[in-house]
């Protein structure tokens, strides 16, 4: 399937926030921890989330969708420890399950997990935790064995700030022996969200949303109801869409009290808004000026945001410094964007310079990774004449009816197959 976007159309109104992604699927991998029945409510309806609900029934849990947020999940009968081979190729996030089912069963079969292509992402650093843990590590040509008698206590450091394996080393620990402590750790509202929803469950964690986390090991956890936070990603590439528009746009129901570093570098870029407790009401600007930025962990501008930036900075004066530091793939999109008529030149895998303001046009580019393919959406709602985007599957696992959502607030853009 293909979006094609009409670009040049007065955006305005209201757009609503999503349940966080990256929470979500962290969630449903807790499910694993307990055999009573959990409760998800505000759940994306994204790819990602359909791919890790497909894995879980797959290994014999039951899953209820009641409407378009909430799941009723049982995993009680769980009847096999082996990561179906097809889905786990086509999530990344299937790693974050291995910690969960190591706590449970004390074994798991993991094939070599899928994702987006965005620069070498390896798993060393859930395999030392795990091994840390007291799990032997089995590598074949077809993926990892883990196994463990019991998971037991540790102190283990992380050698770089990791969410996913912060997270996935925190639900493996709620269930081992004794006391597991983890050092520069990563600081994410996500995981204090996931830390505060295990501990309503009977674990026992301290300093999540700090570099050092403290878990005491339980015997069991229950389950109950988790709401997943909004989507801090989401309404960042909101807050960014309606700044390069220069749209009068109210981005409903997010936490701007999560994204201080991203609206910090909005303002100082010329972009005029408003934040409340639940909303940003962005407000048209005259005119965007030249930045540099650069990613960094939470609260610095995560590195989902930097290529929604990158189609912003196309349109400020002067010239910007976008410096990429978790991956180096991840700015291979400009070519797409320069194909558009931006003027952006790669000086390394890590940095680009962007010289602006530059018109785009319409043309027919393809959408590499989720984050990239948002941006390229966003490029295309302010591009003259019409863009046709293929493999929109991308944007589809990360942002939730996506196209409809942005013709509720003026976009001209339909999806065909």
């Amino acid at each position: 399937m293909k979006f094609i976007i009409n670009g040049g159309k007065k955006i305005g109104g209201e757009i609503r926030v999503s349940g966080a992604k990256n929470l979500a699927l962290k969630a449903i991998a807790a499910s694993l921890l307990s055999k009573q029945e959990m409760i998800l409510n505000n759940v994306p309806d994204i790819e990602d989330i359909k791919q890790i609900i497909e894995i879980l029934k797959d290994l014999g849990a039951e899953i209820v969708k009641n409407n378009n947020s909430q799941y009723k999940i049982s995993t009680k009968n769980i009847n096999k420890t082996e990561l179906n081979i097809s889905l786990a190729h086509k999530l990344r996030a299937s790693i974050v399950l291995v910690g969960p089912m190591l706590a449970r069963f004390g074994e798991v079969r993991l094939p070599y997990p899928g994702g987006c292509v965005i620069g070498r992402r390896p798993i060393d650093i859930f395999i030392d935790g795990f091994k840390a843990l007291g799990v032997e590590v089995e590598e074949s040509k077809s993926g990892y064995y883990f196994k463990t008698q019991k998971l037991k206590g540790v102190k283990f450091i992380f050698p770089i700030v990791s969410v996913t394996a912060t997270e996935t080393l925190m639900m493996a620990a709620t269930l081992a022996k004794g006391k597991t402590i983890l050092i520069n750790t990563a600081c994410e509202p996500e995981i204090l969200a996931l830390a505060d929803y295990l501990n309503s469950c009977g674990a026992k964690i301290s300093g999540a949303g700090t570099h050092t986390i403290i878990i005491e090991g339980v015997n069991k956890l229950s389950a109950t109801i988790f709401d997943i936070i909004p989507d801090r990603i989401e309404a960042g590439t909101f807050a960014v869409l309606a700044a390069a528009t220069k749209s009068d746009l109210i981005i409903k129901n997010c936490n701007p009290a999560n994204l201080e570093v991203p609206l910090l570098m909005l303002k100082k870029a010329g972009v005029n808004f408003l934040t409340g407790n639940d909303n940003i009401h962005m407000l048209p600007s005259k005119k965007i000026k030249a930045i540099n930025i650069v990613t960094h962990e939470y609260p610095g501008l995560v590195t989902d945001l930097q290529a929604p930036f990158t189609v912003l900075l196309t349109q400020a004066q002067g010239m910007s410094l976008v410096h990429e530091t978790i991956y180096e793939g991840r700015l291979f999109y400009i070519d797409k964007l320069n194909k558009m008529g931006a003027n952006i030149i790669l000086c390394d895998p890590h940095r680009i310079i962007i010289n602006g303001p530059t018109k785009l046009f319409g043309h027919k580019i393809e959408s590499p990774d989720i984050r990239a393919g948002i941006a390229l959406v966003i490029a295309s709602l302010i591009a003259e004449e019409k863009t046709e985007i293929d493999n929109i599957y991308q944007v589809d696992r990360g942002y939730e009816r996506i196209e409809e959502r942005l013709r509720g607030i003026g976009a001209d853009i339909k999806r065909i197959d």
